[in-house]
């Protein structure tokens, strides 16, 4: 309690310093030593009563001063929460995709395919270099394993010049189409580097 008080007087030091001022001058005024002890004995019971009403002021002051601040309304802290953050995958999905169909699509024939390929390089076949190779379509079948020869037949068909497009005649009904990327001596990259849509062809 007194701590605080203390604390408080300080931070107003102006109100302070003008009460002992004020006591000060009490006992400077008419302070000569040439005068009689008499008046300076008058003087000094003068003085004294002064103090005696100063000092009741003066407490007065450091009370009021003390529940003055503590009446001060204090300021909230604000706390500020930070939003959760959220992480986001910069890595571009790799494999093979239809660029101009989607699962499900009606289409008639003949029907304009449109192939694409992400992570690797398309190049004809023959030659065997690392991320490069070529497409082939697989009609109403699945993907081929890794590393096994994509056959060559009516429903295998290759693009070993590199070809990206092809128009492709088919009968009424539902299909399934499935690429799958090969290297240059038309062995399978696997199930990873295929893409298989089903696709309905109407008249």
């Amino acid at each position: 309690m007194f701590r605080r008080i203390f604390t408080d007087a300080h931070r107003c030091s102006g109100l302070i310093d003008s009460i002992f001022i004020s006591n000060l001058q009490y006992f400077l005024i008419d302070h000569n030593p040439e005068k009689s002890r008499t008046n300076n004995q008058s003087v000094n019971q003068s003085n004294l009563i002064n103090m005696k009403h100063s000092i009741p002021v003066f407490l007065f002051a450091c009370i009021s001063l003390a529940s003055c601040t503590s009446s001060e309304p204090k300021e909230e802290s604000k706390t500020t929460t930070s939003a959760p953050e959220t992480s986001v995958s910069t890595s571009s999905q790799t494999g093979v995709y239809f660029v101009n169909l989607k699962d499900g699509d009606e289409v008639k024939s003949p029907v304009i395919i449109q192939m694409g390929v992400k992570g690797m390089q398309v190049e004809a076949a023959g030659t065997m270099n690392e991320g490069k190779g070529h497409h082939h379509l697989i009609l109403d079948g699945s993907f081929e394993e890794k590393g096994k020869m994509v056959p060559k037949d009516e429903t295998h068909i290759h693009f070993g010049q590199g070809q990206t497009v092809d128009t492709l005649p088919m009968t009424e009904g539902k299909h399934t189409l499935t690429l799958q990327f090969a290297n240059g001596m038309h062995e399978s990259y696997g199930e990873e580097w295929s893409k298989t849509i089903s696709v309905n062809v109407t008249k």
